[in-house]
């Protein structure tokens, strides 16, 4: 059954269409993901479907007493009230029947048991009492308890003002407060923000578990393909639907561009043969007939639109001058805090040359503090830090806060390279998608993507051959995230980072770090190798490595998925390389032809003959180049083939 359907909607912003001709449909106990870049319009969308805000143009229409939870990215309960007593509030109509029954319960001591009244009053009471009991009435607590465990908070919290939380655990109450209401479509957007990776395994199971409907934006891919089972994707202003979750929406989405190209291409070249028959017969009495007809049959055509989807992208590779040694870090029972307050330790690890080693842990348990004691700008409590010769070092803060907030984006990167001419500046702005007056845009007005795309600018820009990042993952969005962890796979330094992304360490990590207050554990692999491990090894907070262990089916499953994935994009990186060098030696020819036209050497036997050697042996490995390319382009098909 379909709760809520979207028609022909339309959204303008002044002059311009953010999104047009959108239709959605949501079905009864339906999991389904709106996905797009940032500034597609998604939030814009969910507010309408949510009744927060009405369409330019289109209807949504829902089914009768339809609920309809809905959670802003980022909102965050503000109340006075403890933590119990304001999630409490969602059963208020419980406690009024609760009130009612124990009034029934005081009336029914006072009646005579053989009286009239007592029997009516049995009566009203037996009603009472299966509607309380119908509606949760004995259970509400427990599902209070268990919401609050989920999300992290012990039954010593319950009494903690919500005020005095930080606000990443009010982004977490307000979420909890709506699953309690349970309405019938529940609208989350960015629901997995500030969650840490136990946090989000015990949602994603909820969730999947969730009795009503669910609509969700989300960059997080893992929570994606774990728990949607059809997508929508708001690109290029409109709305196309895809079944399935995040890692076959892609799949399909490559086919239907696919399809989309050879179809538009086909009826391009019938048009073309049309026209031309046209142009040739139109004039000649004997065959104007047939002209004409073509001509009618060309205006009756439904000409396709060229396929187009939003690519615009970051691009950028991390670069070094030179290699570091191979022991880049040694992390030697430290303790870290503030002004000898202990968050973490002992904690002891290596990193070598090479590795690219993801931490994460517990939200507030010391990750970024770690960091910034490894750099310097927090002074240890105990132990050693070692770090290793020629290192060259590069510095994401997810708080941004290397970003000065009154210059001006283009200030920003020329101040630090001033002898650079501002066209390159301006070049290397321009592939992180800083355009036009974006240049001029203060720091401060920047959106958190904005300013996560000039941090990676300024990154890019400098020499590195150990990358340090916190969450580099946060306010981007997913084609944002893809270029990154090409960058990082690419990059031939080694990396340290930060990340609760589980999809993102997944596709990048070597070896990653499971951090916790007393205690750093090292495992080999992924995250889905560190699933595996712990679904054998018992909890220990003494370092380990990674034990051997059969997987589940659908651990199983999801790993061969993501392996087929990286051997995917592996050859795709072999086939892009090989294009790029054909493209290099055709323009390598081509300046040499060029040379060679040029009066001054076409009278020069002897230079005339410098520049031919060269160019045979271009043009030689060209041909060994477009052999490579070949192999490498049917070895992609071929895979796309069997995988499909």
């Amino acid at each position: 059954m379909i709760l809520l359907q979207a028609n022909n909607v339309m959204r303008r912003f002044g002059a311009d269409v953010l999104f047009h001709d959108v239709s959605l449909q949501i079905q009864e106990h339906g999991r389904t993901a709106l996905v797009g870049r940032n500034g597609a319009g998604k939030t814009t969308l969910l507010k309408m479907i949510a009744g927060i805000t009405t369409p330019d143009e289109g209807t949504i229409s829902k089914t009768k007493d339809l609920t309809i939870g809905y959670l802003a990215q980022d909102q965050g309960l503000d109340s006075q009230n403890s933590i119990w007593a304001e999630l409490d509030l969602v059963f208020a109509p419980l406690h009024k029947m609760e009130k009612e029954i124990h009034q029934l319960e005081d009336q029914l001591a006072k009646l005579d048991p053989n009286s009239q009244e007592f029997q009516i009053t049995t009566e009203t009471y037996s009603r009472v009492q299966a509607a309380f009991k119908k509606r949760g009435g004995y259970e509400y607590q427990s599902r209070m308890r268990g919401i609050l465990k989920g999300f992290g908070f012990e039954e010593a919290d319950y009494q903690t003002s919500i005020n005095s939380l930080s606000g990443g655990q009010k982004t977490k109450l307000a979420l909890a407060k709506i699953l309690l209401q349970e309405p019938g479509l529940l609208i989350l957007d960015e629901p997995t923000n500030h969650l840490d990776m136990n946090v989000l395994a015990w949602l994603e199971d909820y969730l999947k578990s969730y009795d009503g409907a669910l609509l969700v934006v989300s960059h997080d891919r893992y929570f994606l393909d774990r728990v949607v089972s059809d997508i929508y994707d708001l690109d290029n202003h409109t709305l196309r639907h895809y079944s399935g979750n995040y890692t076959q929406f892609m799949h399909h989405k490559r086919e239907w561009l696919k399809a989309e190209w050879k179809h538009y291409d086909q009826q391009q070249k019938k048009i073309a043969k049309l026209e031309d028959f046209v142009n040739r017969n139109i004039v000649r009495a004997s065959t104007t007939k047939r002209a004409q007809a073509r001509r009618k049959q060309l205006e009756k055509m439904d000409k396709m639109e060229r396929p187009e989807i939003d690519d615009r992208s970051i691009h950028f590779q991390f670069h070094s001058d030179k290699d570091s040694g191979n022991e880049v870090l040694d992390v030697d029972h430290v303790t870290i805090g503030y002004q000898q307050q202990k968050l973490a330790g002992p904690l002891s690890f290596n990193v070598r040359k090479s590795q690219r080693v993801g931490i994460f842990g517990s939200n507030g348990i010391g990750k970024s503090t770690l960091l910034k004691s490894i750099l310097g700008r927090i002074p240890l409590i105990s132990g050693t830090i070692k770090l290793g010769a020629n290192l060259e070092i590069g510095y994401y803060d997810q708080e941004q806060q290397q970003l000065h907030p009154e210059k001006s984006v283009l200030n920003e990167v020329w101040d630090d390279h001033p002898n650079v001419p501002e066209k390159d500046i301006r070049s290397l702005l321009g592939s992180f998608l800083f355009v036009g007056d974006d240049v001029y845009k203060k720091v401060s007005d920047l959106s958190g993507g904005e300013k996560a795309r000039l941090e990676l600018t300024k990154l890019s820009f400098k020499p590195i051959n150990f990358l340090i990042l916190d969450e580099p993952t946060n306010h981007l969005d997913i084609d944002s995230r893809e270029v990154l962890e090409n960058a990082i796979n690419e990059f031939t330094g080694t990396v340290l980072f930060i990340s609760h992304d589980r999809y993102f360490i997944n596709q990048v990590a070597t070896d990653v770090l499971d951090m916790h207050a007393d205690g750093i554990i090292h495992y080999e692999g992924n995250y889905d190798d560190y699933l595996q491990a712990q679904a054998k090894v018992p909890t220990s907070s003494e370092p380990t490595t990674k034990a051997k262990s059969v997987p589940s089916s659908a651990q199983q499953s999801y790993k061969q998925s993501k392996e087929t994935q990286r051997a995917r994009r592996k050859i795709q990186r072999q086939v892009d390389q090989l294009e790029k060098q054909m493209t290099d030696l055709e323009n390598q020819q081509q300046e040499i032809q060029e040379q060679m036209s040029k009066p001054e050497i076409a009278t020069d036997i002897g230079k005339l003959s410098d520049l031919q050697k060269q160019l045979d042996q271009l043009n030689a490995q060209s041909e060994e180049v477009e052999l490579e390319w070949t192999s490498a382009a049917e070895k992609l098909e071929k895979f796309d083939q069997e995988n499909s």
